[in-house]
């Protein structure tokens, strides 16, 4: 940050600093090594063409099945679903996932297949912490490998233009007090990350939702300061 700083500029991971361009995503690429270095994410027999193994699609569905609470780690503050629950951009797309699901090369589902052998996790943003995003990651995969989770077969729809028409999926959150209730409950990630850390990262994120909802916004001025 400091040449920015240097040139009166400032360089942020704000999720979402303009309303009318896309915000700032964090996108994991994930394979998995055995001891030999062998990576047991490949197979490129995987019927559904994308170059997965069995392996590879239970730690997807693994992913997948606790998506919803992950959420609350993987986009952490209010800021964070104005751009997962953003408006078209400048781009003519927000370019973050609006459900959970999965396809080919296609960047406008949850996780994206863009070769053989591994995947492009694309729900969490700039403002995840690190070490929680990759405990999760891990505690969701492995518990998905170990319950051998279906993760159902890839979607080859944009879900921008063609998702509404797709029933039974499950949706992004539209704000940070959403998926914290499923985070406190989601047992695998209490098994995986430990009672303490969800009861704190819990209550630090209700703390922040109740400070962001009880500040009055310009937004509310202008539209409600006459009613």
């Amino acid at each position: 940050g400091e040449i920015p700083n240097e040139l009166g500029m400032v360089c942020s991971f704000m999720p979402k600093p303009h309303a009318d361009r896309p915000g700032n995503g964090m996108h994991i690429h994930l394979s998995i090594a055995d001891k030999d270095g062998n990576n047991v994410f490949g197979d490129d027999s995987d019927p559904q063409h994308l170059g997965l193994s069995t392996t590879a699609y239970h730690f997807l569905g693994g992913i997948l099945h606790n998506a919803q609470a992950l959420t609350a780690v993987f986009n952490p503050t209010v800021n964070s679903y104005k751009r997962i629950d953003g408006q078209v951009t400048l781009s003519g797309a927000t370019w973050s996932p609006n459900a959970v699901t999965y396809g080919g090369n296609n960047r406008t589902h949850m996780v994206r297949i863009p070769g053989p052998g591994r995947f492009e996790l694309r729900l969490m943003d700039g403002a995840v912490n690190p070490y929680l995003l990759q405990a999760g990651i891990l505690a969701a995969g492995l518990d998905g490998v170990e319950s051998e989770r279906d993760p159902g077969k890839r979607l080859d729809v944009n879900m921008y233009t063609d998702g509404h028409k797709i029933r039974g999926l499950l949706s992004s959150a539209s704000n940070l007090l959403a998926p914290i209730p499923l985070f406190e409950d989601e047992k695998v990630l209490r098994s995986g990350l430990g009672n303490a850390l969800v009861d704190s990262y819990a209550k630090l994120k209700y703390q922040d939702w109740r400070s962001y909802s009880s500040a009055i916004s310009q937004w509310e001025r202008e539209h409600t300061l006459d009613c």
